[in-house]
C-alpha cells in the first residue's frame, strides 16, 4: 500500500502547488493514482462505474425534469403570505425548503434579510431542506425521497410555528435590509466540453442504468460487453469529476462543498450539468472512501454501524451542522449503500441546511446560528425516535 508521501512523490512540484490552491483537484488525482496502482485498480474501476450508472445518469434525468417543472412554479412573496396568516407563511417556507436543491431555502433566507420573512420561516426552511442530497435520494430511492420530503415539511412547519410563537417575527434580523448576491461567475470553460459528451451519452447510459437497476447480470451479454460497460462508466465518471474539479477555484471550504453559481439566467442544461457534476464528485468520493476502508484498511463499515448503531443518528446530525451540500451527500450515499439506517439519514436531512447556510452566515450570523441550533433539536428527537422504533 502506498503512503501519502510516496504517492505525492509521483506528482510534479508545480502540480502539487496547483492542487494546494484548488483542493478539488485532489479527488481526480487520487482516482488516477488508484487506477495506476494494480492493487486498487479493480475496485476503483467498479466504484467509478457504479457511481455513474447508479447515480449520475439518474440524477441528470431527475434534474432535467425538475428544472423543466420548476420554471412553471411562481415564487410567492413570504411577506404577502405572512400578512394573510403566519402558519401559511411557515408552511410555504417549509415547502420551498423541501424542494430538491438549495434554491428554495436561499429564497427564504434572502427574504428574511430583506425584512420580508419571519425568523420562524428561516427555521422552517432550514429544517425542511435536504439540499442537493435530495436529488440523490429521489434518483435512487424515489419513495424514500418523497417520504423524507413530507417528513421535512411536517417537521419544518411545527418547528417554524413554535419559533414564531416564542420569538418576534423580526428576531435576529439584520439592522438594515440586505440581499445576498453571488460574485459574478459565468459558465466555466471546462463545462463547455462536457455538454456535447452528455448529449451523446445520456440516453444510452440511461438505458444501461435501467438494465442494471433491474439487477440483470450483464455477463449474460458476454464478458466483453460487461467489461466494456464498466470501462465506459468509469471513464464517464472520471471525466465528470475532472470537469467538476476544473469548474471552480476550489480554494475555500465553500467552493469545495457547495455547487457553483452560474451566470443568470443559466440554461437548463448548464444548471443540470453543474449540479450533476457536483453530486457525482461527492458520490465518487464516498464510494472510494468506502472501498479504501474495506479493501485496504479492512474496516467493515456495516458491522461498525451495527455495533454502534446508537451513535449513527448523533454522527449524522453532527455532519448536518456543516454548511454546504457535499458532506450531506456522503451521509446520503451511506444510506443508499445500506450502511446506515433510515433514522440516521432522516436525522441528517432535518439537521442539514445545505448551501443556504452560507448567505445566512454572511448576512445574518446570529439568525444562522440560532436557526441551526433550533433545527438540531427536532433532528435529534426525530432521528432517535425512529431509531428506538427500529427504523
Amino acid at each position: 500500500m502506498l503512503s501519502l508521501t510516496q504517492t505525492s512523490s509521483f506528482i510534479p512540484k508545480k502540480v502539487r502547488c496547483y492542487i494546494t490552491d484548488n483542493k478539488r483537484l485532489f479527488l481526480p488525482l487520487l482516482l488516477l493514482v488508484a487506477l495506476v496502482v494494480p492493487t486498487t485498480r479493480e475496485f476503483t474501476l467498479q466504484a467509478l462505474s457504479d457511481a455513474f450508472f447508479q447515480v449520475s445518469v439518474f440524477v441528470a434525468a431527475t434534474l432535467l425534469i425538475y428544472y423543466y417543472l420548476i420554471d412553471r412554479l411562481p415564487q410567492l412573496q413570504l411577506s404577502y403570505l405572512r400578512a394573510k396568516s403566519g402558519i401559511l407563511e411557515v408552511s410555504f417556507a417549509s415547502i420551498l425548503g423541501a424542494l430538491p436543491g438549495c434554491g428554495g431555502a436561499i429564497i427564504v433566507v434572502t427574504q428574511f434579510t430583506k425584512k420580508q420573512a419571519s425568523f420562524g420561516s428561516v427555521v422552517a426552511v432550514l429544517t425542511a431542506t435536504m439540499g442537493d442530497a435530495a436529488f440523490l435520494l429521489l434518483a435512487t430511492r424515489p419513495l424514500d425521497g418523497l417520504l423524507m420530503m413530507l417528513i421535512g415539511v411536517a417537521v419544518g412547519v411545527i418547528s417554524g410555528q413554535l419559533v414564531n410563537t416564542f420569538h418576534k417575527a423580526d428576531k435576529f434580523q439584520p439592522d438594515e435590509a440586505s440581499e445576498y448576491t453571488e460574485p459574478p461567475q459565468c459558465q466555466p470553460s471546462a463545462l463547455k466540453f462536457s455538454r456535447p459528451v452528455w448529449k451523446l451519452a445520456l440516453v444510452p447510459s440511461l438505458i444501461v442504468a435501467f438494465v442494471i437497476a433491474t439487477n440483470t447480470d450483464l455477463s449474460v451479454f458476454g464478458d466483453s460487453v460487461n467489461q466494456g460497460i464498466t470501462l465506459f462508466g468509469s471513464i464517464m465518471a472520471l471525466f465528470t469529476v475532472v470537469v467538476w474539479a476544473l469548474s471552480s477555484k476550489g480554494s475555500s471550504y465553500k467552493q469545495v462543498t457547495s455547487e457553483e453559481a452560474p451566470c443568470t439566467p443559466p440554461s437548463k442544461l448548464t444548471k443540470v450539468l453543474m449540479d450533476t457534476h457536483f453530486v457525482t464528485a461527492w458520490v465518487v468520493a464516498s464510494f472510494m472512501l468506502f472501498e479504501i476502508l474495506v479493501n485496504l484498511a479492512g474496516i467493515n463499515l456495516s458491522a461498525w454501524f451495527s455495533d454502534y448503531a446508537y451513535l449513527a443518528p448523533l454522527v449524522a446530525v453532527a455532519i448536518g451542522l456543516l454548511p454546504g451540500c457535499g458532506p450531506q451527500i456522503v451521509v446520503m450515499t451511506l444510506y443508499i449503500q445500506g450502511i446506515i439506517p433510515f433514522s440516521a439519514m432522516a436525522a441528517n436531512a432535518i439537521s442539514n441546511d445545505g448551501d443556504a447556510l452560507f448567505p445566512a452566515i454572511a448576512l445574518a450570523p446570529k439568525a444562522a446560528l440560532m436557526a441551526t441550533v433550533y433545527s438540531t433539536i427536532p433532528a435529534l428527537l426525530f432521528g432517535y425516535g425512529l431509531y428506538f422504533y427500529g427504523i
